[in-house]
């Protein structure tokens, strides 16, 4: 019987933890693995450097400073085999000094017209590997820019039908507000809670997902790719 494949995960917050698990267990269906969040931290309600996409900005320095030049010399690899780093497409509407960052290369924004989803997620993801110093994804590390946010994810895999969802949901400018939008009996907020309550159908959903949402084909497809080259 093989180890379970260790992942990290780098993200902007706790809900984006439930729909990354949802989609690895999706994929992993017949893989025993290990979820460890690193960013947020897991023992600390906001993490000791924050959570959303500052937070991440502040890991991948972290982790920057602590591999000397690049992420693919960072310790953590000799822990994981595999590390995911997530960050919402919205992120690209962002700049520095909205994070209250000092930041000597300027390239947020970056974001471009939707559709296509790539306009933005594209230039989003130099922007993440430039944090970690790498021009491309190092082994072992796989991307996840979900299109606007992982929300889109969410609202794609349990209300199919919604009217954003119809019209394409990684182009809208906030998919979490199509949640209290859906009939009562299945309304759902934006909490950890209601994420793991429905994680059996998001992660059935995943299939579907992966063929008809921009960004998670990229991440299933990318994933799948860095599967194959584990032991």
């Amino acid at each position: 019987m093989s180890e379970p494949l260790r992942v990290a995960l780098v993200a902007e917050g706790p809900t984006e933890r439930v729909v990354l698990e949802a989609a690895l267990a999706g994929l992993l269906s017949h893989r025993s693995y290990i979820l460890k969040q690193l960013q947020p931290e897991e023992s600390l309600p906001f993490g000791a450097i924050g959570t959303g996409w500052v937070g991440v900005y502040r890991w991948c320095k972290q982790a920057l400073a602590r591999s000397g030049a690049s992420l693919r010399h960072d310790i953590l690899y000799q822990a994981h085999d595999l590390l995911l780093l997530q960050l919402d497409a919205d992120v690209a509407d962002e700049t520095y000094a909205n994070g209250g960052i000092q930041e000597t290369v300027q390239d947020l924004p970056c974001s471009g017209p939707c559709p296509p989803p790539s306009a933005s997620t594209d230039a989003l993801r130099r922007v993440l590997l430039r944090w970690v110093g790498e021009p491309q994804p190092p082994p072992r590390t796989v991307l996840c820019t979900p299109s606007k946010s992982t929300d889109a994810w969410v609202v794609a895999a349990l209300f199919p039908d919604d009217l954003a969802v119809q019209k394409g949901i990684e182009c809208w400018p906030n998919p979490a507000s199509r949640l209290p939008q859906q009939p009562v009996a299945q309304r759902i907020n934006k909490r950890v809670e209601d994420y793991q309550a429905r994680g059996d159908e998001l992660c059935k959903a995943w299939p579907r997902l992966s063929r008809t949402l921009d960004e998670a084909r990229r991440f299933d497809t990318e994933l799948r790719a860095a599967l194959g080259k584990q032991p």
